[in-house]
């Protein structure tokens, strides 16, 4: 039998590395990602390697998902 994996929480930091390198892709400018980053994020698999180029994961499309879904909300709140 397996045991579960917990849930891995990642920091405030990460997650606003992994925006501002999803900002950079959009932009055509992965050179403006740090190199420690990108090894993080490949590490994590939000980020991969295809071809050369560097491309969100399935798993980052997601984690990129509810992080956006967040910010939404919290700008909702704020808003009330």
């Amino acid at each position: 039998m397996k045991t579960p994996t917990p849930l891995v929480r990642t920091d405030a930091a990460t997650c606003e590395s992994f925006l501002a390198a999803v900002d950079a892709l959009a932009r055509r400018r992965a050179g403006e990602i740090p190199e420690d980053t990108i090894a993080r994020l490949v590490a994590m698999h939000w980020l991969e390697w295809r071809g050369g180029s560097l491309h969100l994961t399935r798993v980052g499309e997601i984690v990129l998902m509810k992080l956006q879904a967040r910010a939404l909300l919290e700008a909702e709140a704020q808003a009330a």
